[in-house]
């Protein structure tokens, strides 16, 4: 039996005299203010990431009664000086989360930081206690004393930048705890590898939050099951992204580490490397060592729920990308930048997939930064251009278009195509199952849609759409060896260097 088959809580229940004096399920310092539902009805977890992403998804936590924020934990203490897309948003969340709109009153910039998310998690708490005080959430510096420490665990939401998602979720599983995280599991190829192996051998329920139910993908299968596009071709997929400041070369010079800021902790697994605010805050997807560019941030998106749809388990053979370039000033002479550090402003990558079970070889087209694939014939013929953010299915007999994941498709050409196909449509208002679908896997103790398990493929690729812009020409891929079989060199972006103690 695994360790989470022996921690099956509705087994645990039903033999609850017999343990009761030895183990529980919820910390007895939560057991207070539960409300209507039951400890046994509940999974108790520690949030890793207080950042801007983590507070903004902190409040669907809190608000779902089948939830128990134990724990929380980041490197950073606190601080106003995160960047967001909003002024406003992150404060704005957390006032109607705790249904105050006097909270951050008067204080200045975007709040940060594990003060900030315990904060959060008391205050909510707090509402349901007759006393109006609660002090049940630990907080941490280092995910490493949260696992040592706290006891009655049953999962973990990481919420870090991406180079530490696959020393947590490691560590994670190796203490019998379940894993939710942000997307990319991994943003190296070969840790992503090792973290699905773990969470396969492990038994753990896992889940990748880019995973969503996706009706239009169910709609455009239907349409290409019954012939009506051909043959697949093409997958082309493109986004405005990124949403943040990009850079072509390292900062400097460095900057003193913030009070209250483990820069060293924030490294992780990274060897050490001066300290600027430019690689944090928000901020680090743009670079190789910490992100995985918009392709990471947005494709997984995308790309993900429409290989689960269309049965894309099978990684690409090949892949070949192109990225911004530019030049700078030196001495009155502009010199070129060659930036072997960070995702360029805006890309195209293009990978190759062999044959699927129930599909052709095809290739898959990816476009970043205000680059997408001009219009078909079909949109030309109307006066119509391509949308900002779009996704389109290329068939040896016709097309099918959509918003960026597949919403509202229609066939092309429209004034043909779509006649009478109108009854066949799918309501796109299905509601998305995304949060609680993992909450309710847990509670059964079954895997969720999104389990790491099922994403190996996207890992794989978006981490060799990385490898091709690095390595600045085609790789081909062997997915028996893992391993880049023209070119060398480019085998090193599989990996990473890691800092000693860090190993994977």
């Amino acid at each position: 039996m695994s360790t989470f088959d022996a921690l099956n809580r509705r087994e645990f229940m039903a033999s609850a005299a017999a343990f009761a004096a030895s183990f529980t399920i919820v910390p007895s310092n939560v057991i207070a203010g539960l409300g209507k539902i039951p400890p046994s009805d509940q999974i108790t977890v520690a949030n890793i990431g207080c950042g801007t992403q983590g507070l903004r998804e902190m409040g669907s936590l809190l608000l779902n009664p089948k939830v128990r924020v134990v724990a929380v934990c980041d490197s950073n203490k606190f601080s106003t000086d995160y960047y967001d897309w909003s002024p406003f948003g992150i404060r704005n969340d957390i006032r109607e989360t705790l249904g105050d709109d006097t909270w951050w009153e008067g204080k200045p910039g975007i709040p940060g930081g594990r003060d900030i998310g315990q904060e959060y998690v008391e205050k909510y708490y707090a509402k349901n206690k007759p006393s109006g005080k609660y002090k049940g959430c630990t907080s941490y510096e280092d995910f490493r004393d949260l696992f040592a420490k706290e006891k009655g665990i049953d999962a973990v939401k990481i919420m870090t930048p991406d180079h530490t998602h696959a020393s947590i979720a490691i560590a994670a599983m190796n203490k019998g705890i379940h894993v939710v995280t942000h997307k990319p599991i991994s943003n190296r190829l070969l840790e992503g590898r090792k973290v699905i192996e773990k969470a396969k051998s492990s038994g753990a329920i896992t889940h990748l939050l880019a995973w969503s139910d996706r009706p239009e993908y169910r709609q455009i299968k239907a349409w290409m099951d019954a012939g009506l596009i051909g043959e697949l071709k093409e997958i082309h997929n493109w986004s405005y992204r990124p949403v943040w400041q990009q850079w072509t070369k390292r900062p400097s010079p460095a900057m003193p580490i913030p009070d209250g800021f483990n820069w060293d902790l924030w490294l992780g697994p990274i060897p050490e490397m001066p300290y600027h605010k430019n690689y944090t805050h928000n901020v680090f997807r743009g670079w190789y060592d910490f992100g995985g560019g918009s392709v990471a941030d947005m494709g997984h998106y995308s790309l993900f729920p429409l290989f689960e749809t269309l049965g894309i388990n099978k990684s690409p053979l090949a892949a070949k990308a192109f990225g911004t370039t530019t030049r700078e000033e030196v001495n009155q002479v502009y010199q070129w930048v060659d930036n072997n550090v960070a995702f360029p402003a805006s890309c195209m990558i293009k990978w190759n997939f062999p044959a699927q079970t129930s599909l052709p070889a095809f290739d898959l087209f990816w476009y970043d930064g205000g680059m997408k694939p001009f219009a078909p014939e079909e949109l030309e013929r109307d006066g119509k251009d391509t949308p900002d953010e779009g996704l389109l299915i290329v068939g040896t007999k016709g097309k099918i278009l959509g918003g960026f994941r597949g919403e509202n498709p229609v066939l092309l050409p429209e004034s043909t195509m779509m006649t009478g196909r109108d009854t066949e449509r799918i309501n796109s208002r299905e509601v998305e199952r995304n949060t609680s679908s993992w909450i309710d896997a847990m509670l059964e103790g079954k895997q969720t849609p999104g389990s790491f398990v099922r994403a190996q493929t996207i890992t794989d690729t978006i981490n060799l759409g990385a490898v091709a812009l690095r390595a600045k020409s085609k790789i081909n891929f062997d997915e028996a060896s893992l391993k880049i079989t023209n070119n060398e060199k480019a085998n090193d972006f599989l990996t990473r260097e890691y800092r000693l103690g860090w190993e994977i």
